[in-house]
């Protein structure tokens, strides 16, 4: 499974979505496991079948990312861009966009009540793989103009604002 992730990072999302695993400890997998491994313990899946389902999510999730240069001049058009960082306070505090603001409880109503499910939301994370799980909350919530910042803050600070603090994790 590590290296289906590794080549499809939505993955389990996907294959919670469709097949209901990975999900929860019930029906969780190890990265040591193999697709075949997984599909057989959850009722004998068909393999290609469920490769199938994480590739064309993989195109998918493809289309939701914005590039940091594109994000760069949308803003320029229209700087009400709504920006959502979903990275930990800690680095979102060490390091951010202009005009971002750090997903909470809070901030989560406001876009979820704001009226408008057509206006774009930007989600930021560190490189540009976990604010996909963000992104496609708010899209199953009813938004219809959601985005990832493909890279994240990194490849923002490497292609838009080069003097920008960069961190690596871990």
């Amino acid at each position: 499974m590590s290296a289906v992730l590794e080549n499809f990072p939505g993955a389990q999302r996907a294959m919670f979505r469709r097949f209901h695993i990975g999900g929860c400890s019930s029906c969780g997998f190890q990265p040591t496991e193999t697709l075949a491994q997984v599909c057989e313990r959850n009722g004998s899946l068909n393999v290609a079948e469920v490769l199938a389902h994480i590739a064309s999510s993989h195109e998918q999730d493809a289309k939701i990312f914005i590039e940091p240069k594109e994000l760069a001049a949308l803003r320029g058009q229209d700087p009400s861009v709504r920006l959502v960082d979903v990275r930990s306070r800690e680095e979102f505090e060490a390091v951010n966009i202009g005009g971002s603001v750090l997903l909470s409880q809070e901030v989560m109503r406001q876009v979820m009540s704001d009226g408008s499910n057509t206006k774009l939301l930007v989600v930021i994370d560190h490189a540009g793989k976990n604010g996909l799980d963000a992104a496609a909350y708010f899209m199953g919530h009813g938004l219809q103009n959601v985005r990832c910042l493909r890279g994240g803050i990194d490849a923002w600070a490497q292609e838009v604002e080069p003097t920008m603090r960069r961190y690596k994790l871990g």
